[in-house]
């Protein structure tokens, strides 16, 4: 799944007898933080020539601050990108593709990196065409153009949005290897837009109105019934995403913000909200989105995505390149329920757990970041992050969601992973018994 190979081991003696003066001469020691001879590369010791000779970036000037309008990242990072699986689905335009999680840091997902998944294709709409109505159980149907959902107060929110059948190919075993593929349906941004509670007050819900139909203007016309508390909590009708206005792929002009509950009733190019007084049984929230039982029963309206966490670093596109010593566990947990309140990350398969540091912003259901610092030794290792809310909620095994949902399930598999970290430093996708 990558073609990152782990370098050669330096030979014993390449680091020994350092002093701190030695160091400080060679110029690896500022700002007095003291370094370990362990993080030191024996090729800088030797007068590596990329820090005694001038290289180009040195020599020549770069690019004028206009050669690229609308910045990109650097090409060697050219990697970095969005990735399907093509056997995934019978038809890239009903389709999925992943966030690179294992290349990312931090809470925040870049624009160009959230996943995509679409039944119907992408939209290309004119924001000065579109329409947004609010019809049904109301005292008044309403028709706003852009312009005029732009005039309402509007909020700026950090959430997370993660497909419901993400980790899903995982439940009856270790599937896809690489965490892009089993955890990647999930991405983390800043929106911004109005309360869909200001929406529905200008209309008038009356008191006969319990549910709400959002519809897309996709070609799918992709529609979900949400219940009106949920409605009238916390939702968002959003046009812009981490400060610019929502790309194409991620519903412009306009798409609905559903917090802690399942991506696919963040519906898209949101053209219509209508009130009614029951759930409309939609193909999507009948004949899926649903929990398959083992006697044959599908649960419905399951929309909360329950606590879960994964290691992104190490994992198997992201080895451990630089043999034993310092190293780095890093990953994501997140919450429908709130915010999350610990994490514990296992080496030996979850025998043994140790609480990792969460750090950066704590919001609720938005992503943590987490970091467990440790001195490898070079062993094989068996990774597990096992996550906890604010509501005591506590990320189960697959074990566990298997005997309470037996095998047929799909959706909402918030199990814990693990990746089999080996002596060479590569990682595989695997399952403790």
């Amino acid at each position: 799944m990558t073609d990152r190979q782990v370098p050669a081991q330096p030979k014993t003696g390449d680091t020994i007898g350092l002093s701190r003066r030695s160091l400080l001469r060679a110029g690896l020691l500022t700002g007095g933080a003291a370094a370990s001879a362990g993080l030191v590369s024996s090729t800088a010791l030797a007068g590596d020539p990329l820090i005694t000779e001038v290289q180009d970036w040195n020599r020549y000037l770069g690019d004028s601050v206009q050669a690229a309008p609308y910045g990109k990242p650097s090409e060697f990072e050219a990697h970095v990108v969005r990735r399907d699986v093509e056997w995934l689905t019978a038809s890239p335009e009903s389709s999925v593709n992943f966030t690179p999680l294992h290349e990312l840091d931090g809470i925040i997902t870049p624009n160009g990196l959230c996943f995509e998944r679409h039944h119907g294709g992408v939209a290309q709409i004119n924001p000065a065409e579109h329409r947004l109505m609010v019809n049904g159980l109301v005292d008044k149907q309403l028709v706003f153009t852009m312009e005029d959902l732009k005039r309402f107060p509007r909020e700026n929110r950090v959430y997370f949005l993660e497909c419901a059948a993400n980790s899903g190919m995982e439940w009856r075993g270790a599937q896809l290897n690489g965490c892009q593929y089993t955890h990647g349906m999930i991405h983390c941004v800043v929106y911004t837009g109005v309360p869909l509670k200001y929406l529905l007050k200008e209309a008038g819900v009356k008191t006969s109105g319990k549910w709400l139909l959002a519809e897309g203007a996709d070609a799918a016309a992709m529609t979900r019934s949400i219940p009106m508390e949920k409605a009238l909590d916390d939702c968002l009708v959003a046009f812009k995403m981490n400060g610019e206005a929502l790309r194409p792929e991620q519903g412009y002009p306009v798409r609905l913000v559903v917090p802690g509950w399942e991506g696919n009733m963040w519906v898209k190019w949101l053209r219509r909200l209508e009130v009614g007084d029951q759930p409309w049984e939609q193909r999507e929230e009948t004949s899926k989105y649903t929990d398959l039982l083992a006697n044959g029963k599908a649960r419905r309206f399951t929309w909360v995505m329950d606590v879960k966490s994964v290691i992104t670093s190490p994992s198997p596109q992201a080895p451990i390149p630089h043999g034993k010593g310092p190293l780095v566990i890093s990953g994501v947990a997140w919450s429908g329920g709130g915010t999350i309140k610990r994490v514990d990350v296992s080496i030996d398969g979850g025998r043994n757990w140790t609480t990792a540091r969460i750090d950066g912003p704590s919001l609720s259901k938005a992503m943590h970041r987490f970091y467990l610092d440790i001195d490898w030794d070079g062993s094989p290792l068996l990774l597990q992050s096992r996550a906890m809310d604010e509501h005591g909620f506590v990320q189960p095994t697959k074990n566990e969601l298997r005997l309470a949902r037996g095998d047929n399930s799909i959706y909402h598999n918030n199990g814990i992973q693990t990746w089999h970290v080996k002596a060479d430093g590569t990682v595989e996708n695997v399952e403790v018994a």
